[in-house]
């Protein structure tokens, strides 16, 4: 019987990546970009046989080499990477597979958040999670209504007058509105920082509840993409699974409508558009895209904000952000975002 030693694939073994990326390869799929730590099983002559990744909380980049499928590898590189989790103090897991091996999952444990038919299933570790986060979003909705309710999903990375401007137009579509907040930290702006200036952003108007979407929603850059054939599978995978899992929140709360800014500029964010425009109707929930607010002829977008202050243009952000982000950025303790947008590559996301 074979004996294989498992181990920590490093960005800097060379030969070991070269393997991982030919397994990879060899079953189909391709190396995320978003890995925090990878795993391989390695036989005696340190050929790679099984490998598994993490990122954040979810486990990534899992395959077995065909030749060695059957002997329990996989079990053992989950195992561990659910190990590992654990001992970073992350117990809430969630992961993304083909539905061919979601059966597998679920014989460890995983339970079926959402799937989108014959391409991808959402899946955690824990059976009452998604089932938790209905049950605090009601919590978290101290206000009725018999009328019309609605929602928005923002990243908000960082607010502004464009993002106020959906959230007012919305708020006059519905008497309750339901704002979403992407919780997931791989942008910019830190999450705390975003949810906080959304909210002060937004003063003044009544009627709006405001939300965490936890691990639930993520932003189209960190879907998982390894197991998807090209970019607009990849668009419209995440999306619909989005869909699902917003019409599982949609019931809880009553929403009948969901509002989006149009989108001139990313390419990403309009097909995520057209899709909510085909799915979301046939489910019972209208679909409403709002006009960008202009400036000067221009639409508005944090991504232009990103790019003033990468220039080191604060003063040119003013006329595009309510005070209170003016405020954040102007100060000693938005300084360090700052800094860390002046030093990013590219702020401009299509």
């Amino acid at each position: 019987m074979t004996e294989y030693t498992l181990s920590q694939i490093r960005p800097d073994d060379r030969r070991a990546m070269k393997q991982l990326d030919q397994l990879l390869k060899q079953e189909g799929i391709e190396r995320d970009g978003h890995l925090d730590y990878t795993v391989g099983l390695f036989d005696g002559d340190y050929r790679l046989a099984a490998t598994g990744s993490c990122f954040g909380n979810t486990l990534r980049c899992m395959a077995v080499d065909s030749s060695h499928q059957g002997e329990g590898l996989l079990n053992q590189v989950v195992t561990h990477l659910m190990d590992y989790e654990y001992s970073r103090g992350i117990l809430d897991l969630f992961l993304y597979t083909k539905c061919s091996t979601a059966p597998f999952f679920r014989s460890l444990g995983f339970c079926e958040i959402a799937r989108v038919p014959d391409r991808v299933v959402f899946m955690e570790n824990r059976k009452d999670g998604f089932s938790s986060y209905l049950d605090s979003l009601k919590r978290e909705t101290t206000q009725k209504t018999d009328s019309v309710i609605g929602a928005a999903v923002i990243n908000a990375n960082p607010f502004t007058l464009g993002h106020r401007y959906l959230v007012e137009e919305a708020r006059k579509r519905c008497s309750l509105l339901h704002l979403f907040v992407v919780s997931e930290d791989v942008s910019l702006v830190p999450f705390d920082v975003r949810f906080r200036l959304v909210k002060e952003g937004c003063s003044g108007l009544e009627g709006i509840v405001f939300h965490q979407t936890r691990s639930y929603m993520i932003s189209n850059s960190t879907f998982p993409s390894y197991f998807l054939k090209d970019e607009d599978t990849v668009i419209r995978s995440h999306g619909e699974l989005d869909i699902a899992v917003f019409l599982q929140i949609a019931k809880a709360l009553g929403i009948t409508r969901r509002f989006a800014g149009e989108e001139p500029f990313s390419r990403v964010t309009r097909l995520y558009n057209q899709v909510m425009e085909d799915h979301l109707p046939p489910a019972g929930v209208d679909f409403i895209q709002i006009p960008r607010k202009e400036l000067d002829g221009s639409p508005i977008s944090a991504s232009h904000v990103r790019k003033l202050i990468q220039e080191g243009d604060l003063e040119g952000i003013r006329p595009l952000v309510p005070e209170s982000t003016w405020n954040y950025f102007s100060s000693e303790e938005g300084a360090e975002t700052a800094a860390r947008i002046r030093e990013a590559g590219n702020v401009i996301h299509y």
